[in-house]
């Protein structure tokens, strides 16, 4: 099939087909007589694998590692497991840092309702964003 209608039936760009290409997550089709890229049906199904994976936060060298480990014949299931279970506690993290900043921030504004601009000298900058209120 042409690059048009497997990006159609892939729902991607011809340019991510053609990027995805050139990085090696999707081989170089043969070619017809005329010099057109044939691809064949199975390419959808890995257009559709290489989205539902960048999806699930997964970044396109994890997604190579997955396909070469699925090219050479072994199922990849649990290099897929190892990765989720990474993502997951990166996740976790990033949540933990959120909720710290969203605590910070909430004290921050109660520290701003509480501060009255006449009560600011010049030889501070903000006593709002200054450690225990103080510059």
């Amino acid at each position: 099939m042409r690059i048009g209608v497997l990006a159609a039936q892939a729902g991607l760009s011809t340019k991510a087909i053609r990027f995805y290409e050139q990085i090696g997550l999707l081989p170089e089709p043969p070619r017809t007589s005329a010099g057109y890229r044939d691809y064949p049906a199975d390419a959808v199904t890995r257009l559709a694998f290489i989205r539902d994976a960048q999806a699930a936060g997964l970044t396109l060298a994890e997604i190579g590692d997955i396909l070469t480990i699925r090219d050479n014949g072994r199922a990849p299931c649990r290099h897929v497991t190892d990765l989720i279970d990474q993502h997951l506690a990166q996740v976790e993290q990033r949540l933990a840092e959120l909720r710290q900043a969203h605590r910070t921030l909430g004290d921050l504004r109660r520290r701003a309702a509480a501060t009255d601009p006449a009560d600011c000298t010049a030889d501070q900058v903000c006593t709002i964003l200054a450690r225990n209120g103080e510059s």
